[in-house]
C-alpha cells in the first residue's frame, strides 16, 4: 500500500518521518472557511475528510494519466489531516497578518486553550477517521514578549499564530494529552488508523 499525506506541511511530513512511516505527500487546495453554525470539532473533522477525498482523487486522476501507475491506484491510501487551536469555543486558525497574530497570542496568554486534529485515512472504498485534542497552557506573556514572538515570524503560518516546538516552547506551561498533535499530527492516532486498515 502506497500511503498519500494530502498536506504540503512540512511538521506533518517530519512527524510521520521521526515515527518510521512511510509516504509520499500531495499538496491538496480546498475551501477552509467555517461554515454558518460549525462546531470546531465538526469543522477539522470535516476538513480532514475533504482532504483525504481531494488527496485520493488527484492521485486516481494522476494514475489515469501515467500507465505505470495505473495498475497501483487500488494501493493507495490517503491521510488528510487539518489542526485548529480553540479558545473560548472560537476557532484560532493561521494569522492573516502580525495583528491578527498579536491579538491571537493575546487571547492565549496566561490561560489554558485546546489544541483539535480531524484525521481522516481513505483507501479502498472506506474511511476511517478519528479526533485528537490536547489542552495546552501558556504562561502569562507580557506586551513585550508578545511583540518579540510576533516579530520571530515563526507562527505566521500556523494555526493559533504559534510553534509549540519553537521559540514558543518558553511560554508553555504544561500540556495534556499528544504533544505531535499540537505540532500538527497525532501520530498515535495514525498509527491506530494503520492498524486498522492492516497497512503497517
Amino acid at each position: 500500500m502506497r500511503l498519500l499525506l494530502a498536506s504540503a506541511s512540512p511538521r506533518r511530513a517530519d512527524l510521520l518521518r521521526a515515527a518510521g512511516i512511510d509516504f509520499d505527500t500531495l499538496a491538496v487546495d480546498i475551501d477552509e472557511r467555517v461554515r454558518a453554525g460549525e462546531t470546531p470539532e465538526d469543522y477539522v473533522r470535516r476538513l480532514a475528510s475533504e482532504k483525504s477525498v481531494a488527496g485520493l482523487n488527484a492521485a486516481l486522476k494522476g494514475s489515469r494519466h501515467n500507465s505505470s501507475e495505473a495498475s497501483r491506484h487500488d494501493d493507495v491510501v490517503v491521510l488528510g489531516a487539518d489542526t485548529v487551536v480553540v479558545v473560548d469555543g472560537a476557532i484560532l486558525g493561521k494569522p492573516r497578518d502580525e495583528d491578527d497574530a498579536r491579538r491571537m497570542i493575546g487571547l492565549l496568554s496566561g490561560r489554558r486553550h485546546d489544541v483539535l486534529t480531524g484525521v481522516s485515512l481513505r483507501g479502498g472504498g472506506r474511511e476511517l477517521a478519528r479526533m485528537a485534542t490536547t489542552a495546552v497552557f501558556l504562561a502569562r506573556m507580557s506586551n513585550a514578549d508578545v511583540a518579540w514572538y510576533v516579530k520571530s515570524g515563526e507562527g505566521r503560518d500556523k494555526a493559533g499564530a504559534y510553534a509549540i516546538q519553537g521559540l514558543a516552547s518558553r511560554f508553555v506551561e504544561r500540556i495534556e494529552g499528544s504533544y505531535s498533535n499540537v505540532v500538527g499530527l497525532p501520530v498515535a492516532v495514525v498509527q491506530t488508523l494503520l492498524e486498522e486498515l492492516n497497512i503497517v
